[in-house]
Parts: structure tokens; sequence; C-alpha cells
């Protein structure tokens, strides 16, 4: 059935904020949390990197499996009815879960520490999936690994963009690697490239947070938000409401995103 919804309806619907932080290790990513709601912040620690909120009062769960992340994702997007009933993030496979979960209500952020952490975990359960072991020799195929290695985070990234009323963050490591021209540039750290490669086509930023030299020598830590930009840093803001440049505030950057 399509369902039109009135323009009037549209503009004061809920809507969450959809966005990859990345930076270098130590520029502060976990702390983000610092500058949110913490009532209404649901923290997924997937690395185990919690040290720097070890004192936050902070709603936390610990997913140790891709499994287990598949069904989180699952919970908090809700049943998919374009997948058929065998697959994840269908109807049958959300029903399995005991449905709309009651704790899910009171949080309107999910911060996932990190995207970089997730997708190691994914390739660990794709390369024991027969997908992964040639038919004909029984030997592993890398390849084929990688290929289930996408399929899987794209799927499991555009489960959280149906929770259309919540802000879903995800982290992830930025690396500086050396092409096969000896110049270096910046990009996701990501097992396999087409997550890293579609990432931008998902979420609604892709933000940096990094310690920028405006030429005096000493390096503010910052927000970047869009590209180009002086340092070549791959950012992304759909919103159109964002400068350049903003203060490493999350709860703050959400409010001008959305507007309160």
């Amino acid at each position: 059935m399509i369902e039109i919804i009135p323009g009037n309806k549209k503009i004061i619907e809920p809507r969450g904020v959809k966005a990859a932080i990345i930076g270098p290790p130590g520029a502060g990513k976990t702390s983000l949390l610092r500058t949110m709601d913490l009532a209404h912040t649901l923290f997924v620690d997937i690395e185990a990197g919690d040290l720097a909120v070890q004192d936050l009062a902070i709603a936390t769960t610990r997913p140790d499996s891709w499994p287990a992340m598949r069904d989180l994702a699952c919970l908090i997007g809700g049943p998919n009815p374009s997948v058929p009933s065998t697959c994840a993030y269908s109807e049958a496979h959300f029903n399995s879960l005991g449905g709309v979960p009651p704790w899910l209500a009171p949080f309107d952020t999910v911060f996932i520490d990190s995207l970089t952490a997730a997708a190691r975990v994914c390739y660990a359960y794709c390369e024991q999936q027969p997908e992964s072991f040639s038919e004909r020799t029984g030997n592993k195929d890398t390849r084929a690994t990688f290929g289930l290695l996408g399929r899987e985070m794209i799927a499991w990234l555009n489960q959280f963009q149906r929770a259309r009323d919540k802000n879903i963050i995800f982290v992830a490591i930025l690396e500086t690697v050396i092409d096969d021209f000896k110049q270096p540039h910046k990009q996701i750290q990501l097992e396999g490239q087409k997550t890293a490669r579609e990432l931008p086509g998902i979420v609604d930023l892709v933000v940096a947070l990094d310690f920028i030299d405006f030429g005096d020598g000493d390096p503010v830590r910052s927000f970047i938000t869009t590209s180009p930009n002086p340092w070549a840093l791959p950012c992304k803001d759909r919103s159109g409401r964002l400068e350049q440049i903003e203060e490493p505030h999350l709860g703050k950057l959400i409010a001008k995103i959305i507007g309160r």
C-alpha cells in the first residue's frame, strides 16, 4: 500500500540525525558522550573502549557477536517489510525478539562505538559462513568473504536508518594512508572497501573530529563538517545547516540540525 504523507504532517514528524563521527585515535570521539543528555542516550559499546567515560551514568549495551548486533539493529529500526521472512530484519526476526522493547522508549540517541570495531566483528562472522568457502575445493574464498561482509554491513547500517525518530551516531577511526603515488590521504578505517565507500550515501552527516592548526602552531579540537575543505577530510553535511567548522559538542550539533 502506498501512503501519501501530507506536507504539513511531514514537517512536524520527529526526525533524528544519522551521523558518522570520524577521527584519529585519541581525538576524543567517545568523550563526545559528555556533551549528550545521558538520560536519553544509549551507549553501544562494541570495542570495550569506555575508559574515557567510565564515570558517566549512562545506559550501556555491549553486543559481543554479529548476530547480537543484528538483533539490536532489528529492535531499534523495527521490522523491514521488504525482506523475506527468512532474512535478518524481517518481521519474523523482529517478532522472534519480542517486538518493540520497552527499554527503547526513553532513548532519543543511540551512540555506536565503533563502526570500525563492528566491521571487524562482522568479518569474523562472515569468514565462518558457508558462502566463504569454495564449493569445489572447500578452501576459504577471501573474495566471497569480503562480498558477504559488504552486504551484511550495508544492510546493518540501513536498518538503523529506519529509526526515523532517533539520532543514530556511528563512531569510526580516521586513518592516513599512502597511495601508489606516495601521496597521503585520509579515509575511514573499515574492513573491506564497500562499507567505507557507501557510508556517506547512507548517513546524513560525516563529521571529522580532529585537531586543526589555523597557522599559529596551536591546534584546536574541532568538528569539520563539509567537503571540500583545506584538510582533505572526507566530510558531508546533508542538512545544509552547519558551518564548515563547528564546536566539538555533539549535543549542540544535533540541536542545530534538527532545530531544537
